[in-house]
């Protein structure tokens, strides 16, 4: 027998909703369990296979902020998916967030990103493009309030930021290592 949501309550509806399920599990145990409803999401990491770099974007959040006094972010482009395809929607959120223009996306997985508390699954992808991809300058949409900052990496120094644990963005980190560990020729010598 599978557990049951005998019913849900919502608790709050904005950008995300959250609600109270109220379950029965299998050996009877009723239980009240929180859950933040947003959607699917998106991530990608471009990378330059020619130059060996890649874009990412630094930008204040707010829950990082309240938990631990960080101020900032590195992470891949990532946002809320709005469209049906994941990968249009990664091209947009690349668009938006780094000026860049992606073609050919390298599918990671589609996974859970907080599966204790968040329906949240996102798209996870890479994306090589070139200098004349770049045809915007980024850092997100002012109606957002986004405020990014654009940063290109060289991949030898994410690889080393990776090793020394400072890239600290679950998603980012895992995107970083499946271009490791799939294209590992891009962090060797020239």
């Amino acid at each position: 027998m599978a557990p049951i949501i005998r019913g849900t309550r919502i608790v709050h509806d904005g950008w995300s909703r959250f609600l109270v399920a109220e379950v029965t599990m299998p050996d009877g145990t009723r239980l009240a369990r929180e859950i933040e409803d947003h959607g699917r999401a998106v991530a990608v990491l471009p990378y330059d296979p020619e130059r060996r770099v890649a874009l990412l974007v630094e930008q204040f959040r707010p829950p990082a902020f309240y938990a631990a006094g960080i101020v900032s972010l590195l992470e891949v482009p990532a946002g809320l998916l709005d469209e049906n395809d994941p990968e249009e929607g990664a091209r947009r959120e690349a668009q938006e967030e780094t000026g860049v223009q992606l073609r050919d996306l390298e599918s990671i997985v589609c996974g859970w990103s907080m599966p204790g508390i968040s329906t949240e699954q996102m798209d996870l992808f890479l994306a090589a493009y070139g200098a004349a991809d770049r045809s915007g300058l980024g850092g997100g949409l002012a109606s957002e309030h986004e405020n990014i900052t654009v940063h290109e990496i060289p991949l030898a120094d994410l690889a080393a930021r990776s090793d020394r644990g400072e890239i600290t963005d679950m998603k980012t980190l895992l995107l970083v290592y499946a271009l490791r560990l799939r294209h590992p020729g891009l962090f060797g010598r020239g």
